[in-house]
């Protein structure tokens, strides 16, 4: 079976499960062997500057030795109710061979393509491999939660040979951890470090179990720190790039010390197989979620009830920022944590409990690894001033929030924007009482994404209800301005240049 070649624009984050769907082949990937090497440093003729740079080439077989007992292999097998387009229909979106169209990488690309189908579902025997490793000498073992997805049946392999059937005492999706309990004694265990110690640059190794060859050693260093992902808002991962590959899923991630800092979980590629960046969940966020899990069974995260966006720099103008930095409020769940402590649509975040907050990803990690009930102080940035909020955090799991949308207004002039108010009919249908209604778009505006029948609810963060009102929000801006658009009842702050 050939691996479909993606093209560049459509980047895959690929589950590294190595999974075979309802007896499909498993996809055999064949590469040679490099050797790597440390750097070794250069130093100018004359310059009494010290190397940087150690010479050598670091040496892993000692943490290999003493803690490659303690990493397992984990094979799953059950039944997944699955819809009836198949494996010809992921092939048609571009999906790599062998991914089914419930798995999350199907949905990861459905996000993108647009939903399909409408057909029946069918039940499917599902298999896979992963990795875990043992955290108590009496059997509690750490994995990913999406290796376990489904699985009627865990067997977990240890490196001498001995298979025992496991049981799932809990797995949480939003962090993608799982723990797996087998009845043995005086197992061997890792050591667990801190992810929050580490040095990008820093060596880090990985033993796993990629397409089936157990107990593999794989090697690099720490990339970058605190990444966001798309299906991952909760975790902060690692980048590294170590050779991770389908079934190093669940495996440990160590640094140079033996000490495991990371839980070894997905994959950013064009091909569903390694290129060069990986990602791990950070060891105490998977600790954290032990912890909560052996306890009661299942782990609980915290919910502050706003949508955010990334702040550029378009926006950072508009909202008078120094730097294009934060997390955007673009919408506030109506009677939740947030409302309460009185944020509004286009707040921008700069700090959650004294943590700086630079990119958009790093709010929704600090709020899912607090607890429910706990509080959250809050700086942010509104109208050019600095406010201090205070929010009681909600628990993530109440499914009866819902999320309201901005009620306010956008409009004209510079923008390129013919509007009008919205009809008494239009205000019944949609729920909005204010907002003014694009009938054509040109100019920056066209040029920002802004379309026919979006409905237009604020500049800059002030609610409008009339064209004037957008014409003396536009005037008061120089370069840019931010629209608060609705969209299918979505609502996103949308920056537009002006002319």
């Amino acid at each position: 079976m050939n691996t479909r070649t993606l093209s560049p624009t459509r980047l895959v984050l690929a589950l590294l499960t190595a999974g075979l769907l309802g007896g499909a082949g498993a996809t055999y990937v064949a590469g040679g062997s490099a050797r790597a090497e440390a750097p070794v440093s250069a130093t100018v003729a004359g310059s009494t500057a010290q190397p940087l740079i150690l010479q050598g080439t670091p040496d892993f077989s000692k943490i290999t030795d003493r803690y490659g007992p303690a990493v397992v292999n984990i094979s799953v097998s059950g039944v997944r109710h699955t819809s009836a387009e198949g494996e010809e229909v992921a092939a048609a979106r571009g999906l790599p061979p062998g991914i089914d169209p419930d798995d999350p990488f199907f949905e990861f690309f459905r996000r993108f393509q647009g939903q399909g189908g409408g057909r029946p579902e069918r039940s499917q025997p599902v298999r896979g491999q992963g990795s875990g490793f043992v955290v108590s000498a009496d059997g509690l073992i750490l994995t990913n939660a999406h290796v376990v997805r489904d699985a009627s049946e865990v067997i977990v392999k240890l490196t001498d040979r001995r298979e025992f059937k496991a049981r799932v005492l809990g797995s949480d999706p939003k962090t993608d951890v799982a723990v797996l309990k087998i009845d043995a004694k005086d197992l061997p265990t890792v050591p667990l470090g801190s992810a929050r110690d580490l040095k990008v640059g820093e060596w880090v190794l990985a033993i796993g179990s990629p397409f089936g060859f157990e107990n593999s050693v794989s090697a690099g260093v720490v990339s970058a720190k605190g990444r966001s992902l798309p299906d991952d808002s909760f975790v902060p991962f690692i980048q590294t790039d170590v050779a991770v590959n389908p079934g190093n899923s669940g495996g440990p991630l160590f640094n140079s010390r033996g000490e495991v800092v990371g839980i070894n979980s997905q994959i950013y590629s064009q091909s569903g197989g390694y290129q060069g960046l990986s990602f791990a969940i950070p060891i105490e966020l998977a600790t954290q979620v032990k912890d909560q899990i052996v306890a009661t069974g299942k782990a609980s995260h915290a919910r502050l009830g706003v949508s955010v966006q990334e702040v550029n720099q378009t926006l950072a103008d508009s909202f008078q920022l120094d730097k294009p930095e934060g997390a955007l409020v673009s919408s506030v769940e109506a009677g939740g944590p947030a409302d309460k402590a009185g944020l509004k649509p286009g707040d921008v975040i700069r700090q959650a409990n004294g943590q700086r907050i630079v990119a958009s990803g790093d709010l929704p990690a600090l709020i899912g690894q607090s607890a429910p009930g706990s509080q959250m102080t809050l700086e942010v940035w509104r109208q050019g001033q600095t406010e201090t909020l205070t929010a009681k955090l909600g628990d993530a799991s109440d499914k009866k929030a819902q999320v309201a949308q901005a009620p306010d207004g956008v409009g004209q002039g510079k923008l390129g924007l013919a509007l009008r108010p919205l009809q008494p009919q239009e205000k019944r249908q949609s729920g909005v009482s204010t907002g003014l209604v694009v009938e054509d778009v040109g100019g920056p505006a066209a040029l920002a994404g802004v379309q026919p029948g979006d409905l237009l609810m604020a500049v800059n963060g002030t609610p409008v209800q009339s064209v004037d009102q957008v014409r003396a929000a536009v005037a008061k801006s120089a370069k840019s301005v931010a629209l608060l658009i609705r969209r299918d009842g979505d609502t996103i702050f949308v920056p537009v240049r002006l002319g």
